[in-house]
């Protein structure tokens, strides 16, 4: 008995979900930051197990604030991804349970079955001195999750909906996320697998390039950079066994490309180098990589600039 299917994995913004992602595929396909609109794509991962096949997709996190055309655009991508998948990981951090996250719970389908992920349980457990204190204050959150959907700010149509099951883990912890396999393969479906035992991702080499340079612009920018900048791959080609990409990253101002180069381009060469030192451990071979940065004031209001992204 072999058993397939997908898991979307949904949450509010800056709750781990792409860290969570990258440890249960077991590589790194889906960027990381601080900042909280990092995922902008659905990224698909897949985990392959002697008996099952996980196909994970990672949303953006759902965006309740600034609602331009691009929060817009990364809302429709959490939406669709609910409406077509096997079982859903609704994640929020352990011991937190607040507004934003509520509004994550009213979009979750009745009829689907979602396994609530309680992450970053090692923040939580650091917050008490005693493990007594600890596990006491972890079973009192479980138990108020455990509340009817309604309870705990869904909508009237939701009903009694309930959590299939509950899950305090964290991403960073291997036991965590074998656990949280275990019981995400009992709502998989009897199926054949879709992929093939060496495909982790159904994304192209072009738009992981995009991204793990993306991630590098957010990480050496920190909160100086509004997260209204992106990545356009110019030009990726294969020379011999060496990959040849030339990047542009965009941002909305003047000052904003000032910070991104740096004084006399020393953040951006920083920037560079380590992007291609990511690139080169994924793709597994050498990259020349060159990258400039342009102003294009009001991209992210831009559907036409959204469509040749793929956010629109």
């Amino acid at each position: 008995m072999f058993r397939c299917g997908t898991i979307a994995i949904v949450g509010r913004p800056n709750m781990g979900k792409s860290t969570l992602l990258n440890a249960l595929v077991g590589q790194k396909i889906s960027i990381t930051s601080r900042k909280a609109q990092t995922t902008r794509h659905r990224i698909l991962g897949v985990q392959n197990r002697e008996e099952a096949q996980f196909i994970f997709i990672d949303t953006p996190g759902f965006q309740t604030r600034l609602m331009n055309t691009l929060n817009k655009a990364l809302n429709r991508t959490v939406t669709t991804a609910l409406q077509d998948v096997n079982v859903a990981c609704f994640v929020v951090e352990a011991g937190y349970y607040g507004e934003d996250d509520k509004k994550v719970l009213r979009l979750l389908p009745n009829d689907l079955p979602v396994v609530l992920v309680l992450n970053k349980l090692d923040l939580f457990n650091s917050r008490f001195q005693t493990p007594s204190e600890r596990d006491q204050a972890l079973l009192n959150f479980m138990k108020e999750m455990s509340q009817p959907w309604t309870e705990l700010g869904g909508h009237e149509d939701q009903g009694k909906c309930e959590f299939a099951e509950i899950v305090p883990m964290s991403a960073k912890s291997p036991g965590d996320i074998h656990r949280l396999l275990d019981v995400l393969e009992g709502y998989l479906p009897e199926s054949p697998p879709v992929y093939d035992g060496e495909t982790i991702t159904d994304r192209s080499e072009r738009f992981l390039a995009a991204e793990i340079l993306r991630e590098k612009v957010f990480r050496f920018t920190g909160e100086e950079l509004p997260y209204t900048s992106t990545v356009v791959i110019d030009q990726f080609k294969m020379d011999g066994k060496m990959r040849r990409i030339a990047a542009t990253i965009l941002v909305d101002r003047d000052s904003h490309k000032a910070m991104i180069i740096g004084q006399k381009g020393e953040r951006l060469k920083k920037i560079s180098t380590d992007a291609r030192i990511d690139m080169e451990k994924l793709f597994d071979g050498k990259v020349f990589l060159e990258t400039w940065v342009k102003v294009k004031r009001g991209w992210a209001d831009d559907r036409a600039e959204l469509r040749a992204q793929g956010l629109e």
